[in-house]
């Protein structure tokens, strides 16, 4: 195990535990999927809550472990080969998890190329469309005149939420039989989107109902109930 001294992010959020995995993060619909794959791998980990409403994941010791600013950030002190790694990007932190645990990515080559692809797509997609949707719909872009772009979202929104109805029709989780970290990346975002962000009319959500039915399933997993809500807001 490597002394995680040497990254500067731990002198203002210091290690109580400096053996166990140190997450830097908010219970945002990024934030979570790391700590629901921490409760849900039971990998030892301490968090430290980094309040973005008070811009402290601008701060220099903060973007010293990810430079772009964004959380969860994520130190493992017991890295390959033993050495410390550092980690930003919650995709990236998902497959790293995978792998240090052995859970939730399939051994078998083409069902593990299936769960990446579907991890894609909620990066590429349900992220950042939802996250429209949010900033149109509840935050500063609500007062907007123009509803053109809330519109574009929420028609983009409603179109990824038919792909993934499609895809879990006859199957309980997005890649099949098996709960993944597809799954676990998507959980909080669809999660996110009829709940903090108000948008289950706008969007028109119970007509998915293949959606409806995995997001009870997956939220009924006691480690995704405590994940969604690791760390506790300020």
């Amino acid at each position: 195990m490597a002394d995680i001294d040497s990254f500067p992010i731990t002198a203002r959020w210091p290690a109580q535990h400096p053996d166990r995995i140190q997450l830097y993060s908010l219970p945002t619909p990024n934030g979570v999927k790391a700590s629901i794959m921490l409760e849900e791998t039971g990998l030892p980990y301490e968090v430290h809550t980094i309040d973005i409403g008070k811009n402290e994941s601008k701060l220099p010791e903060f973007e010293s472990l990810n430079p772009n600013g964004k959380i969860p950030a994520m130190i493992d002190p017991n890295g390959p080969d033993g050495k410390a790694i550092g980690l930003f990007e919650s995709g990236a932190i998902l497959l790293y998890l995978a792998e240090k645990s052995g859970k939730f990515l399939p051994k078998d080559p083409i069902k593990k190329w299936e769960t990446i692809q579907w991890v894609m797509f909620q990066m590429g997609g349900i992220g950042p469309m939802f996250g429209q949707v949010g900033f149109f719909h509840k935050f500063a872009g609500r007062e907007w005149e123009d509803k053109r772009p809330l519109q574009r979202y929420i028609a983009e929104a409603k179109r990824l939420l038919g792909v993934l109805d499609k895809q879990l029709d006859g199957q309980d989780w997005i890649v099949g039989s098996e709960y993944t970290i597809a799954d676990i990346a998507t959980l909080g975002w669809v999660n996110n989107l009829v709940t903090f962000y108000g948008a289950r009319e706008l969007v028109e959500f119970d007509q998915f109902q293949n959606v409806i039915a995995w997001l009870e399933r997956g939220t009924s997993r006691p480690g995704v109930e405590r994940g969604l809500k690791i760390p506790a807001r300020p």
